[in-house]
């Protein structure tokens, strides 16, 4: 694990709880605090209730809870911090507080800690002056239900040495995750993303295109259904980008000017890169690759729609 061994989580709220449940049923020394030691045992208390609940319908095994049992909260931030590998910041999305918490933690801390923050949205640049010898300090996202959700978007700042990010990500794969290394900008990746689709699903509401439930439905059984197996790129091209072009067009005359297909899709059908089906779009494939992309593709999407069917029931 890259020398970590040991954690801080510093807030106990859903994020930091659920993250230092995952970390000690990993095998670390895991030290939960909050803004009192009262809140950090009541944390604690939720952390080995919800794990028990895990348990008990099967989703962790009967010694999850034992070693959740082994995580431990400490009378303050100070020593919380002072003898670990790795501390996370999971306190409420406010700068200044993330500032202050940050600052005492750096103080406390080992100068050999990486620090980190676990912020949804903030620039990581502009956390980093809080913390002394910043080239220790970067951003890890993880995301809600931390326990299950494999994906970590890590975020260095300017300052950031290649060899914090390394140790943390080899770390973050040691124990299970998934991380990708994303650049410093506000929201990241997944938020970008996320907020965008969010607002043009209010937008569709509100035009009295789709219910609530109808338009979830339509996201979760159609291009979401694909979206655990691969990204926006290989979806398009899989799809073909003539065909995204015509659709890009289409919504470009009836919806507006925002939905024009972007310059890079329109340069790639022109030069004749329409996806798998001519050997060449984002990416690019030999015949064998693409027979092969698209068995695997059928195969995902099989065994989807039969968990689909299993945990949905009929209708």
């Amino acid at each position: 694990m890259s020398g970590i061994e040991s954690v801080a989580v510093l807030g106990g709220g859903t994020m930091g709880g659920g993250i230092a449940g995952y970390l000690a049923r990993a095998g670390l020394r895991v030290a939960l605090v909050d803004a009192s030691l009262e809140l950090a045992e009541q944390a604690r208390e939720r952390l080995l209730v919800r794990t028990q609940g895990h348990v008990e319908a099967g989703l962790l095994p009967d010694e999850a809870t034992a070693t959740t049992t082994s995580v431990v909260t400490p009378p303050d931030l100070e020593t919380a911090v002072g003898d670990v590998d790795l501390v996370i910041e999971a306190v409420p999305e406010e700068q200044a507080l993330k500032e202050d918490i940050l600052s005492r933690c750096s103080a406390a801390a080992r100068t050999t800690a990486i620090i980190s923050s676990n912020t949804s949205s903030l620039p990581i640049g502009g956390l980093a002056p809080a913390v002394s010898e910043p080239g220790r300090f970067l951003g890890v996202h993880w995301f809600n239900p931390p326990e299950w959700t494999p994906g970590i978007e890590v975020i260095a700042a300017t300052e950031t040495s290649r060899e914090t990010v390394e140790r943390v990500v080899a770390f973050l794969r040691a124990i299970g995750k998934r991380p990708a290394e994303v650049a410093d900008r506000a929201g990241f990746v997944s938020n970008r993303l996320q907020m965008a689709l969010l607002r043009e699903a209010v937008a569709i509401v509100d035009e009295g295109l789709a219910t609530r439930e109808s338009l979830d439905e339509v996201v979760r059984s159609t291009f979401g259904f694909r979206l655990p197996f691969f990204g926006p790129f290989l979806i398009a091209d899989m799809a073909g980008l003539d065909t995204y072009q015509s659709v890009f067009e289409t919504l470009e005359r009836e919806v507006g000017p925002e939905f024009a297909a972007p310059a890079a899709v329109r340069e790639l059908v022109e030069a004749g890169r329409l996806g798998t089906k001519s050997g060449a779009g984002f990416g690019d494939y030999t015949e064998a690759e693409r027979e092969r992309l698209l068995l695997e593709r059928d195969r995902r999407y099989a065994a989807l729609a039969k968990l689909l069917g299993e945990l949905d029931g009929p209708g």
